[in-house]
């Protein structure tokens, strides 16, 4: 009756890990292994059902056997979702020697018929196998890089380590304290479980670490222009905030650049929107180059930027930074065979003679840069009231 309350209450307990390691398996991008993971616990539920219906009915010589093979299968099961769950593709030939290993102690279970000790633990063959299959598991958990935290990592050598002494040692320690084969049976169970929550842990830190990068990426993306890579408008607020702390010594300015690009609409008309997109992308290099590393680069949309020059000490040193943005994108872009010349207008307007905060800074450059745009194009101007 002991064993069947064991076997019952383990039953149980494998249920729930089959059912959360194939819902695991449900999830988008869940590596191949919690499939297997699944397909091993399931053999070792299907063995504890047939002690459970079969060693009642008397059928002691068929139960053993039986319970024996699913646990063959189990480990079997085990090693090759551990090699596909973490990508261990250097260890096939060890998955190999290990399905070699379940062929060889399942014909040895068949050769043996009803000569097989009970509890199988006692049975030197079929120990064996098991020390030499969750021995490889072992080996694997300590030597190779697995993606997954220390912590987890230290929990699943634990109990694979455990469970490989425990199937080395249970029957010599059973030979001479027989109560131990009782009490070897609850440790194996509670290793066993211990051995799977190790797994579903590994699953669940990786579905953590992919939440947490999901976030970081979505919060870059609230934050940065996708095409780009440069600052977009909603973030520029937060960045002039920090501009003005950097313009708190007296006498500090902060000049702001409103850019547009010259000659823009016809990339995108004769050349595709594709190209277009390169051509901008490269615009966004080039002006990061052009920068200092306080300053800040934004774009506000289409083919409008703006740069915010912190930290400046005199008024003059902002028509030599729009030169320095000028020349830059004077230059020739070349995008695959095609080679476009664009350059600029550039509006500027400086904190805090031009106003306090950024709306009407960027309202302020905007006017400059038109004044440049109705002049002709490809130039800068500073703002000047009226």
């Amino acid at each position: 009756m002991h064993y069947q309350i064991v076997h019952a209450f383990g039953a149980g307990v494998y249920c729930v890990f089959i059912a959360l390691f194939l819902l695991a398996a449900r999830i988008p991008r869940t590596p191949p292994g919690a499939n297997w993971f699944a397909a091993a616990i399931s053999c070792a539920l299907l063995g504890r059902l047939a002690v459970l219906y079969l060693t009642p009915l008397g059928e002691l010589a068929l139960a053993n056997p039986v319970y024996g093979s699913f646990l063959i299968l189990e480990k079997v099961l085990l090693v090759m979702g551990f090699v596909r769950f973490f990508d261990l593709q250097q260890r096939t030939l060890l998955v190999r020697a290990v399905g070699v290993a379940a062929v060889a102690a399942g014909l040895w279970m068949l050769w043996s018929d009803n000569q097989l000790a009970l509890p199988l633990i006692k049975s030197t063959s079929y120990a064996l196998f098991n020390v030499f299959a969750l021995g490889s598991l072992s080996w694997m958990i300590l030597h190779d890089k697995l993606d997954c935290p220390p912590l987890i990592r230290r929990c699943m050598a634990t109990a694979c380590i455990a469970l490989t002494l425990h199937w080395a040692s249970g029957g010599l320690i059973g030979h001479f304290y027989p109560p131990w084969l009782r009490y070897g049976f609850l440790l194996g169970t509670a290793l066993v479980a211990l051995q799977y929550t190790s797994l579903l842990t590994a699953i669940l830190a990786l579905f953590h670490r992919r939440l947490i990068q999901a976030e970081a990426k979505a919060l870059k993306m609230a934050f940065k222009d996708p095409l780009t890579g440069l600052y977009n408008k909603h973030f520029m607020n937060n960045l002039f905030d920090q501009a003005l702390l950097l313009a708190t010594r007296p006498h500090h300015l902060v000049a702001v650049y409103y850019i547009d690009l010259d000659n823009f609409k016809p990339v995108n008309d004769q050349a595709g929107h594709a190209v277009g997109d390169k051509v901008l992308m490269c615009v966004a290099q080039r002006l990061k180059e052009a920068v200092r590393s306080t300053d800040i680069c934004a774009r506000l949309g289409g083919d409008e930027f703006t740069v915010i020059a912190t930290q400046l000490e005199r008024q003059d040193q902002a028509p030599e930074i729009a030169k320095k943005l000028l020349a830059k994108l004077a230059a020739p872009i070349e995008v695959g065979h095609q080679q476009f010349v664009l350059g600029a207008s550039i509006g500027i307007s400086l904190y805090p003679s031009h106003g306090q905060d950024l709306s009407r800074l960027l309202e302020q450059a905007d006017a400059a840069m038109y004044h440049v745009k109705h002049r002709g194009k490809s130039g800068y101007e500073l703002y000047t009231a009226g």
